[in-house]
């Protein structure tokens, strides 16, 4: 007998895993068609299937998600064997990994909202992306960009949050899938 709870099969795990993935990809898509006023400023919409995954994946899963995300874009900006896959692999494993222990750590005192984990995690990509630009390309002269880099990540971080409260919160959808599948 199956329960509302959990993962009701391995069947139904792959099925969610692999619609966030879809969506990564489909909001990489989205973005690269939208023009940036700097070729390496980015909105970070592929954030939010991992955030809306955190409350609904365990935490392998969640992990899982964001590697299948990494090669999602990299497959979808023709990017995976360059030195820009580097950034983008180093960014979105930073973002995760702080918005997944964050939200460990946090999700039970309610200390955090979706918000914080999107502006944590948007941080978290600027910052590695900034140490691995100082590291292997710009040098010192990284700090003419980190402002920039900063303050957009702040901005779309705190956007992209502010969505997802939203969508959590109001989607008849999401609230079925959180109460099919919350995370133990």
């Amino acid at each position: 007998m199956q329960t509302d709870t959990a993962y009701n099969s391995r069947d139904d795990k792959v099925r969610l895993i692999s619609f966030f993935t879809a969506l990564c990809m489909f909001l990489s898509a989205v973005e690269y068609a939208i023009p940036k006023p700097l070729p390496f400023l980015r909105l970070g919409l592929t954030n939010l299937p991992v955030l809306l995954s955190l409350s609904v994946l365990k935490k392998r899963d969640v992990l899982l998600l964001i590697l299948l995300k990494i090669l999602a874009q990299g497959f979808v900006s023709g990017t995976l064997f360059s030195y820009i896959f580097l950034f983008s692999a180093a960014g979105s494993f930073a973002s995760g990994i702080t918005m997944l222990a964050l939200y460990t750590v946090l999700k039970k005192s309610k200390y955090i909202s979706v918000i914080g984990l999107s502006l944590a995690g948007s941080l978290a990509n600027n910052l590695s992306q900034i140490a691995l630009a100082r590291l292997i390309i710009f040098g010192k002269n990284t700090r003419f960009i980190a402002p920039v880099l900063l303050a957009s990540g702040l901005v779309t971080g705190v956007l992209i949050g502010i969505f997802a409260e939203f969508f959590t919160s109001k989607s008849k959808w999401f609230s079925l899938i959180r109460g099919r599948y919350e995370a133990s």
